[in-house]
């Protein structure tokens, strides 16, 4: 059974954390528009609501697409394996999970908060799934990112990637600041946290292997994505998947689907999947640039989804400041994300045979 056990982590006396704004920042507003910027800039960026892509320390990529893209399913085959899966899906783990997590005064990817969130999600994934491969990928500020590695048992050079963001801010007051960051992204992380545990505990065994990824760093212009993807330049990536907000729903209640930015065939099955595992209706949107971390796939030529909690991109005003708390949070809402990302994994990984 699953306890809340509120974790607190003390940081080391005297600990010297990196100053990743000591020099300017490369900075993309769009795809055509790049400016260096000092931290008060890039604060300021943050502030307005302002979505961009620190692209500082990455090189432009672009994957080349393998023949594996070609077999992208977009409709749904697989309800005899996902079903059974699907009755294990519990609030239990997610609630005690986003409990700790807002228990942090906020996640700050730049802090010595963000670091001591990260090690906690590192150590509760790496207690609670001995039988998986999980790694802390550092970067050049103090929150690492988190990569949990369920191996595929025919095709495990091929990946697929499910992911969250972990990191939170307070736009009055980053460093500092109370962000509890419940919904942003505290949901999307809880969440493919869930879909792991399902996973782990079945006795499925899939073709492809299948990565769960906490990314640090998206709030200050995808930072842990883009370290993570630029890493992944030699690795088959089949698709991400990726669940930012998925806590607050608006009335009524639908799955929104970002439009921009993201794979067409990628978005048709999780539409498919919507509909296949959930009670609610699809409705398209456009999120703009750099909305969030599946746009570092997206620009790296990976196909990649993102089905957000509402049909609004800025429906919940909580997030970004100290109201972003637990109480908010809709757990009946969250988990039929769980079950997209379930049926994501069993669709495009696909079912290992004997």
């Amino acid at each position: 059974m699953w306890r809340l056990i509120v974790c607190v982590w003390f940081a080391a006396s005297g600990l010297a954390l990196a100053n990743l704004y000591s020099r300017p920042r490369l900075i993309a507003l769009s795809p055509t528009h790049r400016e260096w910027m000092n931290s008060t800039q890039v604060h300021e960026l943050m502030h307005n609501g302002r979505r961009f892509r620190d692209i500082t320390d990455i090189q432009e990529l672009s994957h080349g697409r393998s023949q594996i893209l070609s077999k992208f399913p977009t409709t749904v085959s697989q309800q005899a394996i996902v079903n059974p899966l699907l009755k294990q899906v519990s609030q239990e783990a997610p609630l005690a999970m986003l409990t700790n997590l807002t228990g942090f005064r906020n996640r700050y990817y730049n802090g010595d908060w963000g670091r001591q969130s990260s090690e906690f999600i590192y150590t509760l994934v790496r207690n609670t799934f001995p039988q998986v491969n999980v790694t802390r990928f550092p970067h050049k500020f103090p929150q690492a990112s988190v990569i949990a590695r369920v191996e595929g048992h025919e095709n495990n050079g091929e990946i697929v990637v499910v992911s969250a963001h972990q990191d939170s801010i307070n736009l009055q007051d980053p460093q500092n600041g109370r962000a509890p960051g419940a919904d942003d992204d505290g949901s999307g992380t809880v969440a493919i946290f869930e879909a792991l545990r399902v996973l782990a505990t079945s006795s499925l065994k899939l073709q492809c292997t299948v990565e769960f990824h906490w990314y640090a760093g998206e709030e200050g212009g995808l930072l842990g994505s883009a370290d993570v993807v630029q890493a992944y330049a030699s690795k088959s990536v089949i698709a991400d998947l990726h669940l930012d907000m998925v806590g607050v729903p608006a009335q009524p209640p639908a799955v929104g689907i970002v439009t921009d930015y993201t794979d067409p065939d990628t978005s048709k099955l999780v539409r498919a999947l919507t509909s296949a595992y959930t009670d609610l209706p699809t409705r398209d949107f456009q999120c703009g640039y750099a909305c969030s971390d599946h746009a570092s796939w997206h620009e790296a030529g990976v196909r990649s989804a993102i089905p957000f909690e509402s049909q609004f991109i800025d429906y919940n005003t909580n997030i970004h400041s100290a109201r972003d708390t637990l109480n908010t949070v809709d757990f009946a809402h969250l988990l039929k994300y769980v079950r997209i990302a379930l049926g994501f994994v069993v669709e495009v990984a696909g079912v290992h045979s004997s």
